[in-house]
């Protein structure tokens, strides 16, 4: 599917990698969707540039083709999902709810460092604190600076050197987001190219993907391909009805070089709390208990639907969760300018980037 809700879905409900800020296993699942269609933020404008004449199937084929695996710079996320403005909690002290939400809302810094497929630094810069997720090889950590916590847990399949952990499939850089757009560019699609760009001082050609649907949220997607090695640069998601882009992501600089092999390197900081997450057993996965998210629908109207008892009632009882959400015939639901999520009485989840009436008509089973 072009919007990239189902794979998000799929890695938060993996308890071996689940790559969020807190330990709350389903209330990333709610946030997730729209902070990875929002990547991390802001493109800034620019006049058209200098490259060499392309074929949107020749932009494809640059993207396709790129070998770049070593990088390191500055992201810019910034999100206009039509939220409601929540009041200050202050800084989440456990709060996972407030904890996630706060990825959902306003503008981000993003340092990113990546060298391959199992080594890579992110940094979410605030103010006065960070979080960071580190992996170097089979070893990653989540570390939290305002709460002083940290989780030290081993990576699946780290000795295959692929994981939902790798920088290719955490959904943190335009790369990984524009791959996930990309990978179902099918009929349902129609692929332009726009004017020339720079992002982060270089030249870029600007992928348009439209859908041909009415039945989804996103009216557009852009995505600024590096003109020379083809590595995505940012990416842009406008919802129907909205001006503005809902959602972004962009360098604002970078670096084509192997980071520092200290920057993969993780040791907590004095007086922070440290939990080592338990390794599942060999062979005990959620598809053998039918547990596994399921899809309805094709393409850019894809709904992710978890199962009952997905989504635990203390969750459901947080204050700013309960503001984000209305009342609906048979449970709660959750609108934005680019996502739809309806939690169900008995603790099934849809999520999708469709209207709301979309949601509330599988579950009705109309």
């Amino acid at each position: 599917m072009p919007f990239p809700v189902g794979v998000a879905f799929t890695r938060v409900f993996n308890e071996e990698s689940t790559v969020v800020w807190q330990q709350s296993r389903w209330l990333p699942a709610i946030v997730a969707p729209a902070v990875v269609a929002a990547g991390v933020l802001g493109v800034s404008a620019a006049s058209s540039v200098d490259l060499p004449g392309k074929t949107p199937e020749q932009v494809l084929a640059l993207v396709a083709g790129h070998t770049v695996d070593a990088f390191s710079g500055t992201l810019e996320q910034h999100s206009e999902l039509g939220l409601p403005e929540l009041p200050d909690v202050g800084t989440p002290t456990g709060d996972d709810v407030a904890a996630a939400l706060d990825l959902l809302a306003g503008s981000h810094t993003v340092r990113v460092y990546v060298d391959g497929p199992s080594k890579a630094r992110v940094q979410v810069m605030e103010r006065f604190d960070e979080r960071d997720l580190v992996r170097n090889g089979a070893d990653a950590w989540l570390y939290d600076s305002s709460t002083q916590t940290a989780t030290h847990f081993a990576v699946p399949d780290a000795a295959s050197g692929h994981s939902d952990m790798d920088p290719q499939h955490m959904g943190m850089t335009p790369e990984d987001l524009a791959a996930r757009f990309l990978d179902t560019a099918d009929p349902s699609t129609e692929v332009t190219l726009g004017d020339t760009t720079s992002v982060a001082g270089r030249a870029a050609y600007q992928l348009e993907l439209d859908p041909r649907t009415e039945a989804t949220l996103v009216d557009m997607v852009t995505i600024a391909v590096d003109g020379e090695t083809g590595l995505p640069l940012a990416v842009t998601v406008f919802a129907v009805g909205q001006a503005a882009p809902a959602a972004s992501v962009a360098f604002t600089d970078i670096t084509l070089e192997t980071p520092p092999a200290e920057r993969f390197e993780f040791t907590p900081p004095p007086g922070t709390t440290v939990t080592e997450h338990a390794k599942k057993a060999e062979g005990d996965k959620r598809a053998d208990s039918g547990e596994e998210p399921t899809t309805l629908g094709r393409g850019w109207e894809t709904v992710v639907v978890l199962p009952a008892g997905s989504a635990p009632v203390d969750a459901l009882q947080s204050p700013q969760l309960q503001q984000l959400s209305t009342t609906v015939p048979g449970g709660r639901l959750i609108s934005t300018a680019l996502v739809s999520v309806l939690v169900t009485d008995d603790g099934s989840v849809l999520m999708g980037a469709v209207p709301p009436e979309t949601l509330l008509s599988l579950a009705s089973g109309q």
